[in-house]
């Protein structure tokens, strides 16, 4: 049976969570702008599930209409469910609303959810807006290791030199996963400072973290 518009929109209206969350799988197949108007009856649907289904296609649809997408967004990051506010603040930093970053802050000093905290900080590399430089320096102390990470990925991204010298105590954390994110994140950074401290990474004793430094250092 071929997936049209008016069978999605038979699914979507089911009783039964799992076709609605199928439909919301079978929009993928259509023409975004119909898809587009699709997925907006699947964000307001009772079930988190396939609510989430449809945030994160809001990543791609959402180039259809940002200011409306940007309404739609906003209000999914007061979802009461927090996978839902995850994929929310996922699919912000995609399209780049970066009229949404105020948003972003008060969820993330609001929330308790680290999962919900570990999306933000993530997706505000992305997002490109300077006003997070402050808001990552602080995740950047958590005693969340993800989250940790997380914010040396997208201070690296965010390319504001400040961060050069919040980055380098990582260079020598035990973890070496946290060391190959600092040189990921020094190579977007310019500086002498950042240049000496990769140098020291190529001669990291976790042959990943060294071969990732001199990859950067050739360029």
């Amino acid at each position: 049976m071929s997936i049209t518009p008016e069978s999605v929109g038979v699914l979507l209206e089911s009783s039964d969570f799992g076709d609605r969350l199928r439909a919301v799988n079978q929009i993928r197949q259509l023409e975004p702008p119909i898809g587009f108007k699709l997925i907006q009856i699947a964000l307001q649907d009772t079930n988190p599930r396939v609510r989430y289904a449809a945030v994160s296609q809001l990543a791609t649809l959402g180039q259809q209409d940002l200011p409306h997408v940007s309404r739609l967004l906003r209000d999914r990051l007061r979802d009461d469910d927090p996978d839902v506010q995850a994929a929310a603040a996922d699919s912000v930093g995609a399209l780049k609303l970066t009229e949404i970053f105020d948003d972003l802050q008060q969820l993330y000093h609001t929330t308790s959810e680290w999962l919900v905290k570990f999306s933000i900080v993530a997706t505000l590399g992305e997002l490109g807006d300077q006003r997070a430089f402050e808001l990552l320096e602080e995740a950047l102390q958590s005693d969340n290791e993800l989250l940790q990470t997380a914010a040396i990925g997208s201070l690296g991204e965010l390319g504001d030199t400040r961060a050069i010298q919040s980055l380098i105590p990582f260079a020598t954390n035990a973890d070496w996963q946290i060391r190959y994110r600092v040189v990921q994140a020094l190579a977007h950074l310019n500086g002498s400072t950042a240049r000496s401290t990769l140098e020291a990474l190529a001669q990291d004793d976790v042959e990943q973290v060294a071969q990732e430094a001199r990859n950067y250092l050739q360029q």
